[in-house]
């Protein structure tokens, strides 16, 4: 369960916190301020939940307009799913409408490994580089090849797992 607090922009109220859209309407609605007066402007802040959604509301830049789509994204998507988003509007830069957030439209290629020269190792063994013969192989560069690898692609570590990407 993730939970959300909505810390209001008046500074004679006092927030809330909530797990729902449903709670938060009603929560919102009651809350006054001190002086009697409807609060309606919220700055709405991650609080408890799993890690993954916690890196994921960062990307996501929760607001009131929001986080009612991060709320589904979070009980929706798998682990994948939020690590594609997470780099893509949190690394590569894309944009991203909440009331339509499809993940078809981010070009992100996400390899799960601990450093470049693991991933030359990986293309290598892929026969990405074509075949290579049994005699040549112990003279292949991979740090070499790493370095190359690393022009186009980035490094970045979500939720304690090291990962390579290269935005599309």
């Amino acid at each position: 369960m993730t939970t959300l607090y909505a810390n209001p922009y008046d500074l004679s109220a006092i927030g809330f916190y909530f797990d729902t859209a449903e709670e938060y309407v009603e929560k919102s609605q009651a809350l006054r301020n001190s002086f009697g007066d409807e609060v309606e402007e919220f700055e709405i802040e991650f609080i408890d939940g799993e890690s993954m959604d916690s890196e994921l509301a960062q990307a996501w830049s929760l607001n009131q307009c929001n986080f009612t789509t991060f709320f589904d994204a979070c009980d929706t998507w798998e682990d994948h799913d939020k690590k594609r988003f997470i780099i893509a509007v949190g690394e590569c830069g894309y944009d991203f409408d909440a009331d339509g957030v499809s993940l078809d439209d981010f070009e992100v290629d996400i390899y799960e490994c601990d450093s470049m020269k693991e991933l030359a190792e990986q293309f290598i063994e892929e026969g990405l580089f074509g075949d290579i013969p049994k005699q040549l192989e112990n003279y292949i560069d991979y740090d070499a090849i790493a370095r190359d690898l690393a022009i186009d692609y980035s490094e970045t570590c979500i939720n304690g797992q090291n990962l390579i990407y290269r935005c599309g």
